[in-house]
């Protein structure tokens, strides 16, 4: 059983939409998915696949970095306008400034091409996890009280973030990250156990994600509250 589907039901499957202008590489990776349970929608072009995702409802953004038309960074920024669906990309160049630019645009993780399905899977289950968790938790009562932060309130039951009374919208891998440090206020937390609780992964994960993802939320909640501490990580200032 899917991730979704655990607490959707067995009648909704998860549904990847999946933007890749190669015909072998969409195929091969549509179909390894739909092996796992999944209901793909593909595309071969940025502009398509844009429209697919306005015209339907999909649990998670599959998207290859070069696309023609408009490419999977514009895609992510374009969708990013209007949701926080999960964006996983795809680079033939794993340590390219595609990687860079895709994270920066609003993307949640990548994968290198080409493609291991088992890696490929287990990247979109913990992004589904991630995602399942905030929609189970929209569905709790909200309570008033929250941990603060100077200017910033986080609601830890019903997962919602307030800067000066204003709601903070956060995708699924920001609010994460803003828990896990909210869960160890003022101790310096590295990469690598970032990645591990935030992410999922083991010691060979990319800590590009981790950087660009505090820097997406620290534009979110004030480049002040998350401190950098050189050579050893960041924490959250009390």
């Amino acid at each position: 059983m899917s991730d979704l589907a655990a607490v959707s039901g067995p009648s909704a499957p998860v549904t990847v939409l999946l933007v890749e202008d190669d015909e072998v590489i969409r195929k091969t990776v549509g179909m390894a998915l739909e092996r796992y349970g999944y209901a793909v929608t593909s595309a071969g072009d940025g502009l398509t696949g844009l429209e697919l995702f306005r015209d339907g409802r999909h649990d998670l953004l599959l998207l290859d970095v070069m696309l023609p038309g408009l490419d999977g960074i514009g895609l992510c920024r374009r969708v990013r306008e209007s949701s926080l669906v999960p964006i996983l990309m795809m680079s033939a160049r794993g340590d390219s400034l595609d990687v860079v630019s895709g994270l920066e645009a609003g993307a949640d993780d990548y994968v290198a091409k080409p493609v291991d399905t088992a890696v490929l899977v287990a990247r979109i289950r913990s992004l589904l996890r991630r995602a399942t968790f905030s929609a189970v938790a929209e569905e709790a009562p909200k309570p008033g009280a929250g941990l603060i932060f100077g200017d910033l309130t986080i609601d830890t039951d019903g997962l919602e973030v307030f800067r000066d009374g204003e709601q903070v919208a956060l995708a699924p891998t920001e609010l994460r990250l803003l828990l896990e440090f909210a869960a160890n206020p003022g101790i310096v937390l590295d990469r690598q156990t970032l990645l591990r609780n935030v992410w999922d992964y083991g010691w060979d994960g990319d800590s590009r994600v981790v950087d660009l993802c505090v820097q997406r939320l620290r534009k979110k909640i004030g480049a002040e509250r998350i401190e950098t501490v050189r050579g050893f990580g960041y924490k959250l200032r009390r």
